[in-house]
C-alpha cells in the first residue's frame, strides 16, 4: 500500500504537466512553476536549518567507534572518536564523501542453531555511493544549459562522462549508473521483508521520483528529441530572472521539468534534508574531549546541597550509637 500509494502520487505528477503542456499555458509550466519550487525549497531548507542552528547542546554526545583519547600508552582513533576539531573535520569528510558509517555497516542473521551471524554489508554502501556521485556529476553536467559560453569543467565532465563512446548520441556513462543505483535501493526495499516493514511511503516516493527524472532525461536524449536550443534560452532565462519561453521545447521536457520542481519543492520536507543535517549533528560535529575537559550542563538548577558534614552533625547521636565513625566529635563549649 505504501509504495502503491508513492506510485500513484508519480504518475499524477507525470499525468498532469503532460495534459497541461498539450493543452497550452507553457509559461505556466516552464516559468511559474519553476519559481515557485525554487522559492519553497530556500524557505523550506532555510528555515529547517534555522531550527536545527537554534537547538541548545548543553553537553558533548559524540558517536564513537574506536578508542577514545585517554592515557598515553592507550592507543586511541583519531577519526573514528576524535579529540580535537581536525579530527572532527577529518571524520566529517570521511562521512560525507565516502559514506563510513555505512561502510563499516554490518548485518545480522538468525542461522539455523539458533545462532546470530554478523556478515559485511557493503551492497548497500557501494549502491548509495553509485547512486550520490552519479547524481552529483548529472547535477553538475546540466550546468552547461545555465551559462554561455559552457565552462571548460563542464565540458571536461562531460567528456568523461561519454568516455566509453557508445552509440550516437554518445551514451553517458552516469546516467546508465544512477538508474541501476536507484533500482538496486529500491527492489532492496522491496523486496527485503524486514526492510519492507519499516518502509514507509516517504522512503518509496523519493527513489521513485529521482527515477522518473533519469529516466525522462534519458528519453528525452535518446528517443523523444527536443529543442536544446529552447531549452537553453529557457534555462539561462530562468537563471538571469529574464525569463522567456520558446516554440517548440516539447511535452516530454516539461513533464521533466515538473518533476525537478517536484523534487525541488519536496526536499526541504523530506529525509532527503540529511543533505544539511549531517553538518548540523550534534552526534557527528562534536569532539569527544569528556576526558580533558569538563562540561557542565548550563541547564542545571541551582540546588542546595546537603554536605556530609551537615548531615553528621544532624544523626552524630544516631550514628555514635551505632559505632559508626564520625570524621569529627562534637566540641562541646569550654566552661568559663
Amino acid at each position: 500500500m505504501k509504495f502503491g500509494f508513492s506510485l500513484l502520487i508519480l504518475a499524477l505528477l507525470i499525468v498532469i504537466p503532460a495534459l497541461g503542456a498539450s493543452l497550452g499555458g507553457a509559461p505556466f509550466w516552464g516559468i511559474v512553476i519553476p519559481y515557485c519550487a525554487l522559492l519553497i525549497f530556500l524557505v523550506g531548507f532555510t528555515s529547517r536549518v534555522l531550527k536545527w542552528a537554534k537547538l541548545p547542546v548543553p553537553f558533548r554526545i559524540p558517536t564513537s567507534t574506536g578508542q577514545q583519547k585517554s592515557l598515553d600508552w592507550i592507543q586511541h582513533s583519531p577519526l573514528d572518536n576524535p579529540s580535537t576539531g581536525l579530527g572532527v573535520v577529518g571524520r566529517m569528510a570521511l562521512e560525507v564523501l565516502l559514506f563510513r558509517s555505512l561502510f563499516r555497516n554490518t548485518k545480522v542473521e538468525l542461522k539455523e542453531g539458533p545462532k546470530l551471524v554478523y556478515g559485511s554489508s557493503k551492497w548497500l554502501w557501494a549502491g548509495a555511493l553509485a547512486f550520490h556521485y552519479a547524481f552529483l556529476i548529472i547535477f553538475l553536467r546540466h550546468f552547461k544549459y545555465f551559462v554561455e559560453p559552457t565552462p571548460f569543467w563542464v565540458v571536461g565532465m562531460q567528456n568523461l562522462d561519454s568516455f566509453f563512446q557508445v552509440g550516437l548520441p554518445m551514451l553517458l556513462a552516469t546516467d546508465a549508473v544512477i538508474v541501476a543505483a536507484i533500482s538496486f535501493l529500491l527492489l532492496r526495499r522491496l523486496l527485503d521483508a524486514r526492510i519492507r516493514y519499516i518502509s514507509n511511503a516517504s522512503d518509496y516516493f523519493p527513489l521513485l521520483l529521482i527515477l522518473a527524472i533519469a529516466a525522462t532525461g534519458i528519453l528525452m536524449r535518446y528517443f523523444f528529441k527536443v529543442d536544446l536550443v529552447g531549452v537553453k534560452k529557457l534555462a539561462m532565462g530562468l537563471f538571469s530572472l529574464k525569463p522567456v519561453v520558446p516554440e517548440g521545447i516539447g511535452a516530454m521536457f516539461y513533464i521533466h521539468m515538473f518533476l525537478v520542481s517536484s523534487l525541488i519543492a519536496y526536499f526541504p520536507f523530506s529525509k532527503l534534508m540529511h543533505l544539511a543535517g549531517v553538518f548540523l549533528s550534534p552526534t557527528r560535529n562534536l569532539a569527544n574531549n569528556n576526558r580533558m575537559r569538563r562540561h557542565l550542563n548550563p541547564w542545571n538548577p541551582q540546588v542546595k546541597v546537603h554536605t556530609y558534614e551537615e548531615y553528621e552533625d544532624e544523626f552524630r547521636d544516631v550514628m555514635k550509637a551505632a559505632e559508626l565513625p564520625l570524621d569529627k566529635e562534637k566540641q562541646c563549649p569550654k566552661a568559663s
